[in-house]
């Protein structure tokens, strides 16, 4: 009778000798590359001067991208003809591609395709050739049915996987459980054992099962967006579309060189206005209330009315001049009552007597002045016609003298205050980026003084300031100057931040290619770049969506 551990034994040795037939049965030895299981779909591609085309295989269906050359901008509104293998057919359009019935796809072979581009005026033909290889041709491009997926970030890791590396594994994790089943045994652990002879088993026998029930020359066909090991950048005209990549075709010419100035959007100071108050008191909305933040109001409208507030010693000062005025008033009207029947015998004279008259009736003016002083009130109006743009008022709010209550400006009217620290001479023209990334013009105002080695205070004034730009941004003017430098313009989006902090663009190079290029530029304007060295002439470059291109790993 056999005992327990030479049956645990036997079943041990059975299973590592499956694993390493397993291991060796197929293997390559180095003579030939095993197969890659995830590729791409056949394509084909040509481009003229006017057009860039692709062709994707799917099964029995053509997929047929058409852009631009000069700028990538797909192509829609145009008729396609090709010449198959089947005969002449007419490509249709769906959203912004366009589908071609290929039956004959679905056969390996190179097939020699003509394209037929008629978009307007423009006409162009271009030549293809589709490769369709062997275990291409009728493969499903779905995943296959019943099959289990892998999360994603194990996915790429099983694709690198061929079947022989899973039998290795298969054989390391066997020689790993059968060192802790011999511990086990010396221990006299028979239950675990019996569990670790199991594990073996499975683990060793696992790469069988999987060959049995994987189909024959299965492939699993994608086309993923994905960064080459040379750097470059591989990227299919359906991601192009997604991420609505655009170039321009590079052109070299002098430019004026631009020195950048730190600025700040201020309003025109002969168009904006402050309304203060000249007198401390407590605010009072005028009739309508107080205007709000905004609103548009006309030069003399009224904003607030100020009544005035005194403080204890003026109040005390007030009532000091009182008593004195009253008690001027009285002296007055006694010697005004002696003069009146003297003047009838002509003791006194007419003159005297008018005189005291005059006098009384002041002091009873400026009494009448003291007690009416609290019930005038300073109304506040606006010096210009604009928007209110600032405000600072509430009822009952006790404002002190000079306090700034609203700030009107005309939005149609700013300039741009700009600190200029180099001693060079700056032109007439400049620019700032607006919002949108677009270039602001600006004209020269003027320039002051640099005073105790500051910086040199430069106005300008915004040409078009229905832009977006508002009073107390912070921008950055590139102002021109008077010398020159030639180069290649590009969009200042087109030059972004590799991660070792080279400035890089994205040059086109292929239908579905990208490649980084080191550039050193200066700058231009607010809007674009002068890229110096790094682009030749007649390069495409990415002017939008290098920065979405510069992320994919």
């Amino acid at each position: 009778m056999i005992s327990f551990r030479t049956g645990v034994f036997a079943a041990l040795f059975a299973a590592l000798t499956a694993g390493t037939a397993l291991a060796h049965e197929g293997h390559s030895h180095g003579d030939e590359a095993p197969p890659d299981t995830v590729q791409t779909a056949p394509r084909a591609t040509a481009a003229s001067t006017l057009f860039e085309l692709v062709a994707v295989a799917n099964g029995q269906n053509l997929t047929v991208y058409i852009d631009r050359f000069d700028t990538n901008e797909p192509v829609t509104e145009a008729t396609v003809y090709v010449e198959t293998p089947a005969g002449p057919a007419t490509a249709t359009l769906e959203g912004d591609v366009f589908l071609l019935d290929a039956p004959w796809a679905a056969e390996s072979g190179e097939y020699e395709l003509l394209f037929t581009v008629e978009a307007g005026t423009d006409i162009d033909f271009l030549t293809a050739t589709l490769t369709i290889p062997e275990i291409a041709a009728g493969a499903d491009t779905a995943p296959l049915a019943g099959s289990w997926q892998l999360p994603s970030g194990l996915a790429s890791v099983a694709e690198r996987l061929r079947a022989g590396d899973l039998a290795l594994i298969a054989v390391g994790i066997a020689g790993f459980l059968a060192g802790v089943l011999v511990m086990a045994l010396k221990r006299g652990r028979s239950v675990v054992a019996s569990l670790f002879v199991l594990g073996i088993i499975l683990a060793a026998t696992a790469p069988m099962a999987l060959a049995e029930t994987a189909p024959q020359g299965a492939v699993v066909i994608r086309d993923v967006a994905q960064r080459l090991p040379d750097g470059r950048i591989f990227v299919p005209k359906a991601s192009q579309r997604i991420l609505a990549i655009r170039t321009l075709a590079a052109v070299e010419n002098e430019h004026r060189r631009s020195i950048e100035m730190a600025g700040r959007v201020v309003p025109d100071p002969n168009a904006s206005g402050l309304v203060q108050t000249a007198i401390g008191g407590r605010l009072l909305p005028p009739p309508g209330g107080f205007p709000a933040l905004g609103t548009t109001v006309k030069a003399g409208d009224v904003m607030a009315l100020v009544e005035p507030s005194l403080a204890a010693a003026d109040q005390t000062s007030i009532r000091q001049s009182k008593a004195e005025l009253e008690q001027d008033i009285a002296l007055t009207e006694r010697q005004l009552e002696r003069y009146r029947p003297l003047a009838k015998s002509g003791a006194v004279s007419q003159a005297q007597l008018e005189e005291a008259e005059l006098t009384l009736q002041g002091l009873r003016d400026r009494r009448a002045e003291l007690d009416n002083l609290r019930m005038a009130a300073e109304t506040l109006v606006a010096p210009v016609s604009g928007v209110v743009s600032k405000a600072n008022a509430a009822p009952g709010l006790i404002a002190e003298t000079n306090t700034e209550v609203f700030h009107i400006i005309d939005p149609a009217k700013l300039w741009v205050e700009a600190a200029l620290f180099a001693d060079v001479a700056v032109a007439d023209q400049a620019s700032v980026a607006g919002p949108d990334e677009e270039a602001v013009s600006l004209e020269l105002v003027g320039a002051g003084f640099a005073e105790d080695g500051q910086a040199q205070p430069v106005q300008f004034r915004i040409a078009d300031p229905a832009t977006g730009l508002r009073v107390g941004d912070r921008v950055t003017v590139y102002a021109e100057t008077t010398s020159v430098t030639k180069g290649i313009s590009a969009p200042r989006e087109a030059v972004i931040r590799s991660a070792n902090g080279e400035n890089i663009v994205f040059v086109h190079i292929g239908p579905e290619i990208f490649e980084p290029r080191a550039v050193r530029t200066e700058p231009l304007d607010g809007g674009r770049v002068i890229i110096v060295a790094g682009v030749d002439a007649g390069d495409r470059v990415v002017t939008r969506g290098a920065e979405l291109l510069n992320q994919l790993r």
